[in-house]
This record gives structure tokens, sequence and C-alpha cells, in this order.
């Protein structure tokens, strides 16, 4: 019900400028990747992936939940909720698991956060993504972002700017290649599928933007750049 309400809401308070929705694979699992710009993010990739016949379960913190809008419309929707201050919150990615196995959609943001990069461009990646794709083997499809920052901003949990009307930049890649990592379980398999994704996500990003990405990437935990 959330989501039938939000999302043509959605696409008549902003512009939607959305492509490659013909990348998205027929029916079965599928692990959607993206890059994270603001808390309103994950309603535009919503609209975009149920407007393709995908109904999206996310990894998200459980903070989010408590955001206005955004939060009503994931608990509405059935979202997986991540405690990453709980005792075990690897957890999630059990449920994501078991999502896929029934054939559903399930969205992560490898980053683990909206961006701190002072350019604003996808940070180094966290492998959760990465491992579920390995252990799977469901296809692994990258997705940018560009525009919902201008509505809720980079960090802050802000209301809604709507106007004037944004247009939200949305690009969808074609499957990233991890055939060759299937079922490795070792660190170093886990953090090269990271860095595939996180450069098909990065793609996808410079053509949103229409600009080319930085050659290294922050490190939020380091609070630098790094190299690719």
């Amino acid at each position: 019900m959330g989501a039938r309400v939000l999302c043509p809401l959605a696409r008549t308070l902003t512009r939607f400028d959305h492509h490659g929705g013909e990348n998205l694979p027929g029916p079965g699992p599928v692990l959607i990747v993206s890059n994270h710009v603001s808390n309103y993010d994950p309603v535009v990739l919503g609209a975009f992936l149920i407007a393709h016949g995908r109904w999206p379960h996310w990894l998200a913190k459980r903070e989010l939940f408590s955001v206005p809008i955004v939060g009503w419309w994931a608990s509405a929707t059935g979202q997986i909720p991540v405690d990453r201050k709980g005792p075990n919150p690897a957890k999630a990615l059990d449920y994501a698991k078991a999502a896929l196995d029934k054939g559903m959609t399930v969205v992560m943001y490898p980053e683990g956060t909206i961006t701190a990069d002072p350019l604003h461009w996808p940070m180094t990646g966290r492998t959760g993504a990465a491992r579920l794709a390995l252990e799977t083997g469901v296809p692994v499809i990258p997705i940018g972002q560009w525009g919902p920052q201008e509505v809720m901003g980079y960090k802050k949990m802000t209301f809604p700017k709507l106007w004037p009307r944004k247009t939200m930049k949305l690009y969808c890649g074609t499957e990233v290649e991890l055939s060759d990592l299937h079922g490795c379980e070792d660190f170093a398999a886990a953090r090269e599928a990271t860095n595939r994704i996180m450069d098909a996500i990065d793609a996808q990003v410079a053509r949103a933007r229409d600009e080319l990405p930085p050659p290294d990437r922050y490190d939020i935990r380091k609070g630098t750049r790094v190299p690719k």
C-alpha cells in the first residue's frame, strides 16, 4: 500500500530521468547495488524498480526507519532493518539470503551509509554485498543516482525540499561479472568482488552526473582518499 501511494507521489513531485530498465533480469532473484547520496534516494530507486516489475527489499540501517516519510515507507513495504549497534549486525545478510532464496529483489548500498566523500562520489565499499553475491550466485545489477540529495541533503535528515521541482537521474547498468569468483569464500575474493561492484556503480554515477569519476575513492574509516 505504501509503495502504491509514495511512488506515484514521488513521480509527481520530482522529475524522473531514468535509464537502463532493460538491464534488469527477468523473473527470479536479483541483487541491486547502488550509490547512496540521500535519505530520499530509496524512494527514487524504489519507484524505478517497481515501474519495471521489481518489488525491492532493502538492507537499511535501523535509524532510517525513524526518518519522516522515508521511514514510514520502509516499514510499510517490509524492508530489512540492520542494527549496526546490535550484538550481531551481520545477521541481516541471513535475512537477505532468505529473501533471495524466495526469488525476491534485494537492494544494498555497499558503502553502508550515505557518502561522506567531499565530492559526493561513492566511497570504498564494504564486503557484505559481495559476500552475498558470491554465496548465492544471483545477478548483481549496479545503479547510479544523482539528484535525490537536492531533496533531502547529503547527511542531515531534513524535511524534503520539493520546490522548485528537482530532477532525479538514475542509470541502471548491466550485470557485474562475478562468475569467476562464485563459491569463493576467502577475503581476497570478497574484496575483489567488492571492487568490481564499486567500479560498476561508479560508471553509472558518472553517467548520471555527466562527469568522470575521480581516480581514487574516499575511505570513511580513514577520513581520506585511497587508491581504487
